[in-house]
């Protein structure tokens, strides 16, 4: 590190990793709960920084925040994890100013996200900033840039179709269900076995369907009973199976045994019934599709909608970077005008001081003078010169911390610099 870090001003850094480049190992030993970040953001204080976020997901975990050096963020991180500077090294990336500003909009819009469109991320920044807010670790930069894409994030929710569609197996097969059987509500569920994409889309379809009476069969009850109570769910005797699938007009297959566990001969149907197998391997035999009563759609047909749905979400891209343009540049342009406001408002002192002078030196000379006059002439004379300094600053082209040298020692003034 160089000796005269502390002399610089700091610098906008985001630091962190993501699924891109770190296996889910990875990803675990540099995940922070919420003890580890309410440490992280205590050590951050006491090391004498200003403004940060921190956020930990299990696809990333990443620090926005001031620093004279990204090291003092990566250490942080380091110190209050299981990771190591060699592990950060080899997965991760650090971004400073306008990269770390776009990382931010990115990663907060869904653009970044594995399932792109997702919109858990946002929730979490909001969050994370009220955090930091807690422990005073925040700055009118970081305010106005978290609200600048929270508010990115909901006109894109609102004006794009990135976030449209089923992306998961489970919202897929419960998407499948409402589009295919009528009256969801009253009718029969049976969900046997308790594996993670039966459970996620018995979640799903209790939330969804507004069914209340869903019914659930695993080999071991306690296993089922553990997971009833959390959704609210019958849970009936393996013994009865065969008689609930009579009773059923829709069956979910998710459990994890080797061979099918579900075939034509232990279907002995009344109604009509919608088979949904959501088991790797396959549990339900093929000869259930024997039966005339019987439609049978499996986990690949499902992956395969997810699959269009992120095709097609992907055409939303262009419409939803629009917007993020849009709306980063009215930062910019903010941050631009705070760089420059100080300097504005010392020019105009100077000026005032120069008039004032010279409105004293005329005042004596002349017996008649006009007051009034010479003050409305004198202010907006000095209006109009600010306000050509100011669109100079404001131009694009502009080098502003030059000009604002410059201004400073053709006027001497000096300006308080903002935070």
């Amino acid at each position: 590190m160089e000796n005269n870090t502390i002399s610089k001003h700091p610098t906008f850094y985001a630091v962190g990793l993501s699924y891109k480049k770190a296996d889910a190992e990875m990803r675990g030993k540099f995940s922070l709960d919420n003890e580890a970040k309410n440490n992280l953001l205590i050590q951050a204080k006491n090391d004498g920084l200003d403004a940060m976020i921190v956020t930990s997901t299990c696809n990333r975990t990443e620090i926005y925040g001031y620093a004279q050096h990204p090291f003092q963020l990566i250490k942080l991180l380091c110190e209050n994890s299981q990771g190591t500077i060699e592990d950060f090294q080899k997965v991760a990336y650090v971004y400073k100013n306008n990269e770390a500003i776009n990382h931010m909009f990115r990663v907060g819009t869904g653009l970044d996200s594995q399932i792109l469109g997702d919109f858990e991320i946002i929730s979490q920044l909001k969050n994370a900033f009220i955090e930091s807010k807690n422990h005073t670790l925040v700055n009118n930069f970081l305010e106005r840039l978290i609200n600048a894409v929270i508010q990115s994030s909901k006109r894109i929710k609102n004006e794009t179709e990135i976030s449209s569609g089923a992306t998961s197996v489970s919202f897929a097969a419960v998407q499948y269900i409402m589009n295919n059987v009528p009256d969801i509500s009253s009718k029969n569920i049976l969900l046997f076995g308790t594996g993670k994409i039966g459970r996620n889309t018995c979640e799903n379809l209790v939330k969804h369907t507004k069914n209340d009476h869903i019914t659930l069969i695993n080999r071991t009850k306690d296993k089922a009973e553990k997971i009833a109570g959390k959704f609210n769910l019958i849970v009936k005797d393996y013994a009865d199976l065969q008689l609930e699938i009579q009773k059923a007009d829709v069956l979910v297959v998710a459990t994890g045994a080797q061979n099918p566990t579900i075939d034509k001969a232990i279907l002995n149907l009344k109604k009509p019934l919608l088979i949904l197998d959501l088991s790797v391997p396959k549990n339900v035999h093929e000869n259930v599709k024997e039966l005339s009563d019987v439609t049978l759609v499996h986990m690949d047909h499902l992956s395969q909608m997810t699959d269009e749905t992120l095709e097609n979400r992907k055409k939303h891209i262009p419409a939803a970077e629009a917007i993020i343009e849009e709306i980063k540049e009215e930062f910019f342009n903010w941050t631009k005008a705070r760089k420059f406001a100080p300097t504005i408002h010392a020019l105009k002192e100077k000026l005032n001081t120069i008039k004032e002078s010279e409105l004293n030196f005329q005042r004596k000379k002349f017996d008649n003078f006009d007051e009034e006059q010479a003050e409305i002439i004198s202010t907006r004379i000095i209006q109009k010169i600010t306000t050509h300094f100011a669109n100079h600053l404001k131009d694009n082209n502009t080098m502003v911390d030059e000009s604002i040298e410059w201004i400073e020692k053709i006027f001497q003034i000096e300006t308080a610099k903002n935070e």
